[in-house]
């Protein structure tokens, strides 16, 4: 009983510094925040940190999985089988772009744009880790497009990092000016300008 409440309390404590973590990020970026400023959001002891997680980085890590699963959890599940090294089973098919405009409002998402300008800079410690969250939001993406759908000439491969980058660059504008970007009007927008394939609603 005594092993259980512990292994709880671990548990407990590694979520709460997770999440102070990723809400600091968000706010400050990642090399603003210090272990002093996410123990005491999270009000746990310092030394905690290295204890779950190592350092730093290892805590990041950690903070972009945790947002990485609230994102891919949010999709639709992908029609068919899981398959093997994929992150994601599945068996009904969503629209596509109501999926694009529900990452886009999840408040776990900020996060990526605050990491985006000191994952670009030569040598940031974070490269690598934001990295592997594009990969993987490639991979969901990816997931979702029916190859008999893809416009001549092109990949799924190469639709992906069109669609992807998209995506990025609309959150980054309603993120920054929220009043001057309609994401109903984007929408309605891309919709309009995929391949009717692609139209899954």
């Amino acid at each position: 009983m005594a092993a259980t409440r512990r292994i709880e309390r671990t548990q407990e404590s590694r979520r709460l510094l997770v999440t102070a973590a990723a809400e600091l990020f968000a706010e400050k970026g990642y090399r603003q925040t210090s272990f002093i400023d996410i123990a005491e959001r999270a009000g746990i002891s310092r030394g905690s940190i290295p204890w779950h997680f190592g350092n730093k980085l290892g805590l990041l890590e950690a903070v972009v999985d945790d947002r990485l699963q609230a994102v891919l959890t949010a999709l639709p599940p992908i029609p068919g089988e899981l398959i093997p090294g994929e992150l994601i089973p599945g068996e009904l098919p969503g629209d596509p772009l109501d999926q694009v405009m529900d990452f886009i409002r999840l408040p776990a998402t900020r996060l990526f744009i605050t990491l985006l300008a000191e994952a670009v800079e030569a040598g940031s410690p974070i490269r690598e880790h934001y990295a592997r969250l594009h990969a993987a939001l490639r991979q969901a993406v990816r997931a979702r497009i029916p190859a008999e759908a893809l416009p001549p000439g092109t990949t799924s491969e190469a639709l992906t990092v069109l669609l992807v980058g998209a995506v990025i660059g609309v959150h980054a504008q309603w993120r920054v000016a929220p009043e001057a970007v309609d994401l109903e009007a984007v929408r309605a927008t891309v919709r309009a300008l995929l391949p009717t394939g692609l139209r899954l609603a």
